[in-house]
């Protein structure tokens, strides 16, 4: 019971506190340091980057298989 009686004045003051703070407005938030151009855009290079890799391994394999079918008819 005297829990009670002590949380009852603690819990009033907690809720005119919070209810106060709630009252005050807020700031804006602060603007965006980038709109994620940036990330798109390294993703972009970076997906251009492993194209341009798997097509140079790529192309020796298909030039000799060109290259032995030709001569081999």
């Amino acid at each position: 019971m005297a829990i009670t009686r002590s949380l009852i004045p603690a819990m009033t003051l907690l809720f005119f506190i919070f209810r106060v703070a709630a009252q005050q407005p807020h700031a804006p938030a602060p603007a965006p340091a980038n709109d994620g151009t940036f990330i798109d855009q390294g993703i972009a290079y970076i997906l251009m980057l492993i194209a341009l890799v798997l097509t140079y391994l790529i192309h020796p394999l298909d030039v000799h298989v060109a290259s032995h079918n030709l001569f081999t008819s």
